[in-house]
């Protein structure tokens, strides 16, 4: 084939002859209908992306016809586009993906974080007409229009993240099908933002349930039962994760889940080891039933471990304030320093608002930091069981080395047991 492409035609048949040409050429025709079955010609509906600064980005649809319009975010993470999408606390926003080749690997039920897409639209460099894993079940492509969300492929995604580095949040708009730029533009540019936003309440559950599910075995193709669970734990669902739940579940957590806006007097009622408060979407301050709830979980001194949201909830409660950030923290390569002993976490992360170190409370001690930026990942009380942690210790996607995080609960609800027994 090198001689095919490095001579002419004409010197080509005085050189192998007529008959070796006829092989080559056939060969060539394989590779074309090869070509044609892994790049096939763009039948692709045209989509565009607006930012509220102006810029635009043209491309094609790989969601459902329509437009979305939210805050845009950047994830560095070169896997987990499923967990992405179906984690809550990407509510109200579109996810930009750094990593460029996005959907080689399908879809699978079992890796979703909830049981919906919640990222109000997908951006990405480069869609692969072919999925190949042994665990695949469906194509990218087709779980975005089930799930009805708006997507873009073959933008430049380096570019957008390099703009959300220097600007700070933006707002956009994707429309796919029929498009209006100026209509793109304007619904971009009237989007209010995050600030005040309170998201908890829309992506929790609406009535309380029981979670059995441990985490995911690849060999054995299922999920794990831990049939010993000695610790009995309420969890706040302000958007929760499913791995979250699995993990605790692992380390032998009965887990009820409650809605966002449960008062802490039923929580009380249930009798538990101890609470979580999970991660979840939207302004921390805008969720005033949450740190009010627990405030008085405080007050009773129970054994309480908030995720996230949950963690940024409990600082506030705490009379800590919280803070929007730049661009935020979204990836699964970020590093995170234990203040105490100055080891180092890979972690995964979420957020867009933080804790601020500016007026924070005699009464919590700053554990974890983020070597990118120094800002705070981590808190505990230093007179009671309380802690929390800014990043995703569960993953999904991500790094594993985290769950170390949650041991200081499992402790504390341990040492509780054996106080109240004598």
């Amino acid at each position: 084939m090198r001689d095919f492409y490095q001579y002419p035609v004409r010197s080509l048949i005085t050189k192998v002859g007529e008959n070796q040409l006829f092989l080559r050429l056939k060969e060539l025709s394989k590779v074309s209908k090869l070509n044609q079955i892994l790049f096939p010609p763009s039948r692709q509906t045209p989509a565009v992306l607006v930012l509220s600064d102006g810029s635009v980005y043209h491309g094609y649809s790989i969601g459902v016809d329509g437009l979305a319009v939210a805050e845009i975010v950047f994830n560095t993470a070169m896997t987990g586009y499923q967990e992405i999408l179906s984690d809550p606390s990407y509510a109200e926003q579109m996810v930009t993906l750094t990593y460029p080749h996005i959907g080689n690997t399908g879809v699978n039920e079992a890796d979703n974080e909830s049981a919906a897409v919640h990222a109000k639209g997908l951006i990405i460099r480069d869609y692969p007409d072919v999925a190949s894993n042994w665990r695949t079940e469906e194509t990218l492509k087709d779980y975005l229009k089930e799930n009805q969300v708006v997507a873009i492929s073959d933008v430049d995604t380096r570019a957008i993240t390099s703009k959300l580095r220097i600007q700070g949040s933006l707002n956009a708009c994707i429309m796919a099908g029929e498009i209006d730029v100026d209509k793109a533009l304007q619904l971009a540019q009237q989007y209010p933002g995050m600030h005040g936003q309170d998201l908890a309440k829309v992506v929790s559950c609406q009535q309380s349930y029981a979670w059995h599910e441990g985490t995911y075995q690849l060999d054995g193709t299922a999920f794990r039962n831990n049939d010993k669970k000695p610790f009995k734990v309420v969890c706040y669902d302000f958007g929760i994760k499913r791995n979250i739940m699995r993990i605790l579940c692992d380390l032998g957590c009965e887990l009820t889940v409650v809605p966002a806006q449960t008062p802490a007097a039923d929580v009380l009622a249930m009798n538990p080891d101890g609470v979580f408060l999970s991660n979840g979407p939207g302004d921390p301050a805008a969720c005033d039933y949450a740190i009010s709830a627990c405030q008085t979980l405080l007050e009773r001194k129970i054994p309480l471990f908030g995720i996230c949201l949950g963690h940024q909830i409990m600082a506030l409660a705490l009379g800590a304030q919280t803070t929007k950030m730049k661009f935020g923290h979204h990836g699964a390569n970020h590093p995170v320093e234990n203040c105490n002993d100055k080891t180092v976490l890979i972690t995964s992360q979420n957020h867009n608002f933080a804790v601020a170190e500016e007026g924070l409370p005699e009464s919590l001690q700053v554990t974890h930091r983020s070597l990118f930026d120094g800002s705070v990942q981590g808190i505990k009380h230093i007179e009671q069981d309380a802690y929390g942690f800014q990043g995703h210790p569960e993953a999904s996607p991500g790094p594993h080395e985290a769950k170390k995080i949650f041991e200081p609960f499992i402790e504390a609800m341990k040492k509780s047991k054996e106080q109240a027994h004598g």
